[in-house]
């Protein structure tokens, strides 16, 4: 059986890429290592935002519904009388008619999970020790799809019924507590309650182990003299950067004051903004440069085989086929260049990750690579060899094949 013959602009677009093996390894460097800092830098940037992200916003809400702030109102609408209005103190309000709320958070598309939550400042007492903590009233059930709770529990379980409290580790260690042992909780008006320690949490942030006090709602309306209420509903939506979005339909349809983390962290959110801008900046500079070398090597190589060309011409062959040559050679060096510089970045992945590592050990970030990452990278690749070789395909298709013999 005879074997499938390749076509004829492949083969001599190989026999070109041979016979200049010295330009041919030049540029395949340049492309492997282009697409290289692509990949790696495109993966290593995605996953340092995604442990940012994480670690900052792993343990709050992307939205927050609270009451409207109180305001003091002028007396007299006389616009020449002078009226000096003091800021009003705050209250631990109720949010008005708050199952409604709830309801219309969950009918939000992309929204995932909605919590309501009792939460107000509170004394936790221990022998001479007093500590001021955050009191936090929460079914268990609907918090732990807001904040991954169970994923932070160092003893005991993410569960609270009754008199029982979960405190963070940092409280713990400050009080001189564990599990089993009892706290005495008093919030700001007075009210107070003996609980008993069910589980211990580690959330990764010293302030947030060493204030937060989960309780169950109904104790929690009773010590901060909410009964019936709470003071705010924590709500997760599906992608995070749609969080903005959801706030604003939100506070358009309750009234109420709706936050998200786009607002409340605007310096992390410039942050992850101004590492996409950088990221798209070198990648565009790496496929210009890319984009020059191979543009220029099959320049030479156009000047370099006029002869050939001349007597390809010569000997009939038209010049559209002439310009596929050399467009498959900028092919051909793209899509090998490409696979080579996919696998140099997953081993730059491998090598950076075991280098590099927190202040607690764990690798920096995970050698992963993003399926695609990899293969626009390739069609970037790919893309820019066909383009850079258009010029000098244009070149050779029109070179006269006389003059090109002669020359």
């Amino acid at each position: 059986m005879a074997r499938p013959k390749l076509p004829f602009e492949f083969l001599v677009a190989l026999r070109f890429l041979r016979e200049g093996r010295m330009q041919t390894a030049l540029i395949l460097l340049g492309v492997t290592g282009g697409v290289a800092v692509i990949v790696f830098l495109s993966q290593l940037i995605s996953q340092l935002q995604a442990t940012i992200i994480d670690r900052v916003l792993g343990s709050q809400a992307h939205v927050v519904m609270r009451p409207l702030e109180e305001a003091n109102q002028r007396a007299l609408n006389d616009p020449a009388s002078i009226a000096v209005i003091e800021p009003r103190a705050q209250r631990l309000r109720s949010i008005d008619q708050w199952e409604a709320m709830v309801k219309l958070a969950e009918a939000q598309p992309r929204v995932v999970a909605v919590s309501p939550v009792v939460s107000g400042p509170a004394f936790a007492l221990r022998g001479r020790a007093s500590k001021s903590v955050a009191l936090m009233g929460v079914d268990a059930d609907r918090y732990r799809r807001i904040v991954k709770m169970d994923g932070y529990m160092t003893r005991g379980t993410f569960h609270v019924e009754g008199t029982n409290a979960i405190i963070g580790i940092e409280l713990a260690k400050d009080l001189g507590v564990t599990v089993g042992d009892k706290v005495f909780v008093r919030a700001a008006g007075g009210r107070d309650e003996l609980l008993q320690i069910t589980g211990l949490f580690d959330i990764g942030n010293k302030d947030l182990n060493r204030r937060w006090v989960f309780t169950t709602m109904k104790l929690a309306q009773s010590l901060l003299d909410l009964p019936g209420g709470v003071s705010n509903i924590d709500i997760t939506v599906t992608d995070i950067f749609d969080a903005q979005d959801v706030s604003e339909r939100l506070q358009a349809g309750s009234g109420l004051t709706v936050d998200s983390w786009m607002t409340t962290n605007s310096q992390l959110l410039a942050a992850l903004r101004n590492q996409t801008v950088s990221n798209n900046l070198i990648r565009s500079f790496v496929i210009v440069i890319v984009a020059l070398g191979i543009s220029s090597v099959l320049v030479v190589s156009v000047v370099q085989k006029q002869k050939e060309i001349g007597i390809l011409r010569a000997m009939g062959t038209s010049s559209n086929r002439i310009m596929g040559i050399f467009l498959l050679q900028g092919g051909l060096v793209g899509f090998t260049g490409a696979l080579a510089g996919v696998g140099l970045a997953w081993g730059l992945l491998q090598f950076f990750s075991s280098v590099y590592r927190t202040g607690d050990g764990a690798p920096l970030f995970q050698p992963q690579l993003d399926t695609g990452i990899a293969l626009s990278a390739a069609l970037i690749a790919l893309v820019v060899g066909v383009l850079a070789a258009l010029i000098p395909a244009r070149r050779a298709a029109k070179m006269d094949p006389v003059q090109a013999i002669r020359a």
